[in-house]
């Protein structure tokens, strides 16, 4: 009896260590990997427009701007060969059609090692181990 008690306690402190420490950093580390995909999305929309406007040979765009709040105007852009793309901590640089694109391609690497690296996998495994544990216990 006292042994199984034991077995209990021990199921109950890894059930609880799961609960306290690994859902959270798991629902955090799934949130910041959403970020990044969203990003990556982002850019992969941006290199596609730079690559149209490359291959239409387009120097001049109109276009509807969200002010915010679902506010639109219409702007008129004289020469698309040079555009501003967010580079992080919001600083923006301004860059011709190719130094954009190789940019975007830095960046789209830079974000797919995050993913790849991202913390979602260990914390998976150290579920995973604590359940195979617990199991064991029983």
């Amino acid at each position: 009896m006292e042994g199984e008690y034991v077995k209990m306690e021990k199921v109950h402190k890894f059930e609880e260590f799961v609960d306290r420490r690994l859902k959270p950093d798991l629902v955090n580390a799934m949130a910041e990997r959403d970020k990044v995909l969203e990003q990556q999305k982002i850019f992969s929309d941006l290199k596609r427009n730079i690559q149209m406007l490359e291959s239409n040979g387009l120097t001049r765009l109109r276009t509807m701007v969200n002010l915010g709040s679902e506010v639109y105007v219409q702007a008129d852009v004289p020469d698309t060969h040079h555009i501003f793309v967010d580079i992080g901590l919001g600083f923006y640089a301004e860059f011709t059609w190719s130094e954009a694109l190789q940019f975007i391609s830095t960046k789209e690497k830079a974000l797919s090692r995050f993913v790849k690296v991202s913390g979602n996998y260990s914390i998976f495994r150290q579920m995973f181990m604590v359940q195979e544990v617990s199991i064991k216990m029983d």
